[in-house]
């Protein structure tokens, strides 16, 4: 069954200070109430990713007094279990029992692929972390919308930045083995490949590997080791990498460098190099904002699992005002959505394509030990990063998505 996290007292509540401070938008959010369903993960090796997404969707609506655009806003939460089953069972709950008028999450390429096609023959729009390539490029979702990234989209400029800015020759890659560790690899493969340089070889743990000696144990010949692990993997392999001895430099994605992260990692983060939409160091109003309130509220900076539902907030924020709360019309509703083009966010500005998929900033960090905490600082930004990187749209999409083995190694 779905949690509900109904705010009410927020808004129709007795005499008191937290009412009389909601009084300005009590007042406009009269009538039905905006569902939000939120799928996400709270068990398992996703799980630390999955209970920031939570986190960071809380934050959005209480920052919003729990209300949007002059309705009323309920929370209703359904943990999928980290499984496509799950998923499947979670989101036919929150539509069908509970009626909601939106989806956040899911967090895994998976969860999300299990449901795109009910999601689209219910015409229920998603808004998701989940990065699965082909959502938004050979089989779109109409009413999907990504203000993240796919996985490749994270790992592109991170590639031209090996490739350019490092120099790095020969590169081995590891990842979890799965949807977004083969999207993750696959697209660095490409553009670490035709900037010259070549991926001499790719390992695929298992996602519940509770041991990498085995596969740390096959890293040799390599310039650096590129790893794609998600959840709380990255600190497992990490901390292994540190005791088997290796001092090649590691490269990793978004979820390997998470700010959310860094305070359970050790020295054997400091120096690595990562790439994401989300980087705790940006100087805007909103990302000052959230880090505030993840700090008052959990006692944790935010990473890109709470920054990315914060700003899913902000976009159905965004499209609600366009559509004056309405979300009935669930047509105008998406096609407000994917038009919002937002300045403010934790992540900098950014829009959507005609596919709906985020076109932003990307920010390439360095971990660094500053007093006795750990902090990403942000050393390049890759400015409007397509899904398509720079390669023609055509082109792109003419060819096989992403995969496990594509591109293949070259002998």
């Amino acid at each position: 069954m779905a949690l509900r996290l109904d705010r009410r007292g927020f808004l129709v509540g007795t005499a008191g200070t937290a009412v009389a401070a909601s009084l300005p938008r009590m007042a406009r959010a009269q009538g039905k109430p905006v569902k939000i369903g939120l799928l996400t993960v709270k068990t398992g090796p996703l799980a630390s990713g999955g209970i920031q997404m939570e986190q960071g969707t809380i934050r959005f609506l209480k920052d919003r007094n729990y209300a949007l655009a002059g309705r009323k806003v309920e929370l209703l939460v359904g943990d999928t279990g980290g499984n496509p089953a799950g998923t499947k069972t979670k989101i036919q709950e929150l539509v069908e029992r509970d009626g909601v008028d939106m989806i956040f999450g899911p967090l895994a390429a998976f969860e999300l692929l299990a449901i795109t096609d009910y999601a689209a023959q219910a015409k229920m729009p998603i808004l998701s972390l989940a990065a699965a390539e082909d959502m938004t490029q050979r089989k779109p979702n109409p009413y999907f919308v990504r203000a993240s990234a796919t996985s490749s989209q994270t790992m592109h400029p991170l590639a031209d930045y090996a490739a350019k800015e490092m120099k790095l020759k020969r590169v081995i890659t590891i990842a979890d083995d799965f949807a977004f560790g083969h999207e993750q690899m696959a697209g660095f493969q490409r553009v670490f490949e035709d900037a010259g340089g070549r991926v001499v070889k790719k390992l695929w743990p298992p996602l519940v590997t509770p041991d990498y000696t085995p596969y740390i144990a096959q890293i040799s010949g390599a310039d650096a080791v590129v790893q794609g692990f998600a959840g709380s993997n990255p600190l497992k392999f990490m901390k292994q990498y540190q005791d088997q001895g290796i001092k090649l430099p590691v490269l990793g994605g978004s979820t390997a460098g998470d700010e959310a992260l860094l305070k359970s990692y050790g020295d054997e983060a400091v120096g690595m190099i990562s790439c994401s939409a989300y980087t705790g160091d940006l100087d805007t109003p909103s990302n000052k904002r959230l880090i505030d309130g993840m700090v008052k509220d959990y006692g944790n900076i935010p990473g890109l699992y709470s920054a990315g539902l914060y700003i899913n907030g902000q976009v159905a924020e965004a499209a609600l005002e366009k559509t004056g709360g309405k979300t009935d019309d669930r047509e105008a509703f998406i096609r407000a959505l994917r038009a919002v083009s937002l300045t403010d966010t934790p992540r900098g500005p950014f829009t959507f394509d005609r596919l709906g998929n985020v076109v932003g900033t990307f920010y390439v960090r360095r971990c660094e030990r500053k007093g006795d905490k750990l902090v990403n600082t942000t050393i390049k930004a890759y400015p409007k990063v397509s899904q398509f990187w720079t390669y023609d749209e055509k082109w792109f999409l003419s060819q096989p998505v992403y995969s496990r083995d594509y591109p293949p190694l070259k002998s």
